[in-house]
């Protein structure tokens, strides 16, 4: 196929606002696709490069060559070109790396210049996210969305499973099934207002603990155990308390959902900074689990003595922790319909230093990467997970360095501006100890989008900050026409990828409600 056929398709995408139109021209798109490229069209349409580092960026664009006339690249070239890039290294590399780049730039039409161009700094703003594409890959390959969702589930990623199924049709999705020592990607909870709220929503439900910890995946098979973060990155080596309690358990094989905690003497939970520093130490793990010991609690089996539980109602799955786990490392559950009940309990969690509740429902199965409906986060204050889009240059004695910031909510549907961006929703600079400001000037510095030196340095939204505000208001200032009151920073969330940002949407109800 050739590259210009995903490059127009690329735009034409970008234009439409129908979520349908969208999919049936990826779709047409991926059906003209031949099987040994679809590994590699489906990531061009997803606005991924499939060589995760390539060592290119905004530098790279510079004094780009004129466009070619004719359209000749072809999709696999395109894909062995940024390969042949991604293995250059050692000195000269950056050079050799950015003639080769230029060279693929001067075959390319103004079209398919565009989609590179986009593709090596991860803006390819079409609208193609993955909800849209995996519609998309199961109309081409001529199955059920839902089953296509499952394979995607266990993967992890969705564009392994297009490739198979693009080849070899649903039998391709029936390959990926959950792997012991192979993570999946988290299951998430959505905000709700309140106890009152969630449980209006769910009915009788589970509500548990919210941890403030890093989330932890285990995997064990026989004596094996493997430690996964919720981005997927293994620590299996820097927690060895997790392991230990693992290895404990009276199973076989089994997979956990849970939280790793640094607790005081009494109980409580410390700064999560504390715990966010133990996960992340690499050196000396054993003085470091000396000096901030670990601890470990849990929510979710995911799989247990070769069954996976993934599909089953959550409360099947709990009845299988609870079977298998002592509760010194089970997350403390209630389940109940009583609101009085359900906010004593969380009244609980607070007081005992914890973020607050997680309202679950009983049937609902394991939605690994989703963030629906059926898991609902209560804390005591309103908080949400916004991308920086900015930052202004600090005076008096925050000069040199980076401090107010400019906070950004996630647009999946383009309502407000490009598909897949972030709406600017207001500035802050309040919450941040100097320790804070040195780390996020760093942070931010790392990843500007442009001029260091000026008053306002854009920035990639890379970097999440968890903010606390005291409500929604409306603002003609702003392209959604609200913005959050007295917002400020209570940490930064470097173990959270941008996609995990709330959306929009998620504020709109807050300011609705």
């Amino acid at each position: 196929m050739l590259f210009a056929d995903l490059a127009e398709t690329s735009l034409a995408v970008g234009e439409v606002s129908s979520r349908l139109e969208k999919v049936r021209l990826l779709a047409d798109c991926l059906r003209r696709s031949d099987p040994a490229e679809a590994a590699a069209t489906a990531s061009f349409l997803a606005g991924e490069l499939r060589q995760r580092r390539t060592g290119l960026g905004y530098a790279a664009l510079r004094d780009m060559p004129g466009p070619a006339e004719q359209a000749t690249l072809t999709v696999s070239e395109v894909d062995a070109a940024f390969a042949a890039i991604a293995e250059m290294s050692g000195k000269g590399s950056t050079t050799a790396k950015r003639a080769a780049f230029r060279d693929l730039l001067s075959r390319a039409t103004a079209a398919e210049q565009r989609l590179l161009a986009g593709l090596v700094t991860g803006e390819v703003r079409q609208g193609a996210l993955d909800g849209v594409l995996t519609e998309a890959v199961a109309a081409a390959a001529e199955m059920p969305a839902a089953e296509l969702r499952r394979a995607v589930m266990v993967a992890g990623a969705l564009v392994p499973v297009a490739a198979a199924v693009l080849a070899e049709g649903r039998a391709g999705a029936d390959r990926f099934r959950l792997s012991v020592g192979s993570p999946i990607r988290p299951m998430l909870a959505s905000p709700s207002p309140g106890i009152d709220d969630a449980l209006g929503r769910l009915g009788e439900t589970s509500v548990e603990w919210k941890l403030d910890g890093v989330r932890v995946q285990v995997h064990r098979d026989g004596q094996n155990v493997r430690v996964f973060t919720r981005t997927l990155d293994e620590v299996t080596t820097r927690v060895p308390e997790i392991v230990e309690a693992v290895l404990e358990l009276p199973v076989a094989s089994v997979v956990l959902d849970g939280e790793a905690i640094a607790l005081d003497g009494s109980g409580r939970p410390l700064p999560f900074q504390r715990t966010s520093s133990r996960v992340g130490h690499r050196t000396d793990v054993t003085r470091a689990r000396e000096q901030i010991p670990l601890s470990v609690f849990f929510f979710d089996c995911l799989h247990l003595n070769g069954q996976d539980l993934v599909a089953r109602p959550a409360a099947e799955r709990w009845a299988a922790l609870a079977d298998i786990l002592p509760a010194q490392h089970r997350v403390p559950r209630i389940v109940t319909a009583a609101s009085e009940e359900a906010a004593a309990f969380f009244s609980d969690a607070v007081e005992y230093g914890h973020e607050g509740v997680i309202a679950k429902s009983l049937d609902a199965p394991y939605e690994a990467g989703r963030r629906g409906a059926s898991w609902l986060k209560v804390k005591p204050r309103h908080t949400l997970d916004l991308a920086v889009l900015a930052a202004e240059w600090g005076h008096g004695r925050r000069q040199g360095w980076l401090s107010n910031l400019h906070l950004g909510a996630r647009d999946p549907d383009g309502t407000y501006g490009p598909a897949g961006g972030f709406v600017m929703l207001g500035k802050t600079f309040k919450g941040l100890t100097d320790q804070m400001l040195t780390w996020q000037t760093d942070r931010l510095l790392a990843i500007a989008d442009g001029p260091t030196d000026h008053w306002v340095v854009p920035v990639k939204p890379e970097l999440l900050v968890e903010v606390a505000f005291d409500g929604v208001q409306s603002s003609p200032r702003y392209p959604a026409g609200i913005a959050l009151r007295f917002a400020r920073v209570l940490r930064h969330r470097p173990d959270k990828p941008a996609s995990d940002a709330d959306t929009v949407g998620t504020v709109r109800e807050l300011w609705n409600g």
